[in-house]
């Protein structure tokens, strides 16, 4: 039963970005006008490359395919997001946005320190490549 932790964390974690990804791409125009209330350019492209990290890392952590670099992907990317959107700390949304953003961070570096555990495709792959080089010797 222990091994389906991780797995569970992992899909805990992703779910935040997949979803957001997602919420992206049904209201881009929403996004962008939130973005561009920040002041921030090109929000088209920003859109994009959001969706495409949010997806794609957070497909890796939830499956646990090359689970470490996707999560440095979304730490980088929550450091990101957080700072330029969740720094008002006189609007107590904004902090409890900050406080939940910095506990995802705590899981997203958990996932790079100790990997994707038992139930991942990165475990298959380091067992695959040690009964290859059981074979050979």
């Amino acid at each position: 039963m222990l091994k389906y932790i991780p797995l569970i964390a992992r899909a805990s974690l992703a779910s935040v970005f997949l979803e957001s990804g997602v919420n992206k791409i049904l209201h881009p125009v929403v996004t962008q006008q939130f973005m561009a209330a920040y002041g921030i350019p090109f929000t088209r492209f920003f859109l994009v490359s959001a969706i495409v990290l949010e997806l794609t890392a957070g497909l890796s952590v939830l499956l646990g395919y090359k689970a470490r670099w996707g999560a440095i992907a979304l730490i980088k990317f929550l450091i990101t997001v957080t700072f330029i959107f969740h720094t008002n700390f006189s609007d107590h949304m904004q902090v409890g946005h900050f406080m939940k953003n910095l506990a995802i961070l705590g899981g997203l570096m958990m996932v790079v320190q100790y990997g994707s555990g038992a139930v991942s495709f990165d475990r298959r792959s380091i067992l695959a490549n040690s009964k290859r080089q059981i074979v050979r010797y």
